[in-house]
Formats: C-alpha cells, sequence, structure tokens
C-alpha cells in the first residue's frame, strides 16, 4: 500500500461523519473470538431498561470493542498491508466506531448532557487538528535554517 492510502483509509476512519449510513458488522472477530456483534447490540437496544449484569456485559463489550479498533488501526498505520486489507479494516473499523456509538448511546435521556459532550468532543478534535498543522509548520521552519 501506499503512503498517501494509507493517509486516506487513517482519515476515513477518523472522521466525524465515517458512521453515518454504515452497517454494524454481523460477525467480528475481538481477541480471537467470532462475536456475533450486530445481535447483540440490537438486543440490548430493543430493551428499555439494562439490569445491572448486562450492563457490566455491555461495558466489556464495549472497553473490548475499543481495544480491538485500536489494533485494527494500528494495523493500517505500521503493518505491510495490501490496499485490499487496509480497505477491510477501514470498514471494520467504521463498524465497530457504529456499534460503539449505538451502545454509548444506551439509557441517555439528558439531551443537554449529551449535546455538551459532543461540542467537547468537537472542540477536542478541532484542537488536535490545529496543533498538529502548526507543527508541522514549526518543524518545516525550524528545518529550513531559521
Amino acid at each position: 500500500m501506499q503512503e498517501y492510502e494509507r493517509k486516506q483509509l487513517l482519515e476515513r476512519v477518523g472522521r466525524e461523519g465515517a458512521t453515518v449510513g454504515a452497517d454494524i458488522p454481523e460477525t467480528i472477530t475481538v481477541q480471537g473470538e467470532a462475536i456475533d456483534l450486530q445481535t447483540f447490540v440490537f438486543e440490548i437496544k430493543r430493551r428499555e431498561t439494562i439490569p445491572a449484569g448486562e450492563r457490566e456485559r455491555v461495558e466489556r463489550a464495549k472497553k473490548n470493542l475499543r481495544r480491538e479498533r485500536l489494533e485494527r488501526v494500528e494495523r493500517i498505520e505500521e503493518d505491510d498491508i495490501s490496499r485490499e486489507t487496509g480497505e477491510e479494516l477501514a470498514r471494520s473499523i467504521v463498524g465497530i466506531d457504529r456499534a460503539l456509538n449505538a451502545l454509548e448511546n444506551l439509557g441517555s435521556t439528558d439531551l443537554e448532557r449529551e449535546q455538551q459532550a459532543k461540542q467537547a468532543a468537537d472542540t477536542k478534535r478541532w484542537m488536535s487538528f490545529l496543533q498538529k498543522a502548526l507543527g508541522r509548520e514549526d518543524t518545516a521552519a525550524s528545518r529550513g535554517g531559521r
């Protein structure tokens, strides 16, 4: 895979609206174990309230999905993979993000708090973008012999 292709895939999985229209994968292998992810998410979301035992299961699933997502992003960043493998990884990452979004929104009824969290996340992403952009400019200027 070419470096520009790798960057495109990483940008795609990092994009805010990447999950719009994306499907939750039917099954996914996490830590070597196949999980019926789509069924799990739909079962959990169908319930009005989540019992305490199920809440622990959901939290554990979210933790494992986040870990799997990170591992797949790292494979795109660091491994010598083909374009096809990279595309497959990117699709699976977006699917994981879709499942995580669905699981994160369980029982969320405080719309104001949710909006504040979204604004804080947007601000954080913007600041990160600016730091990267400015950091690259500063590095390029210092290499230029200032």
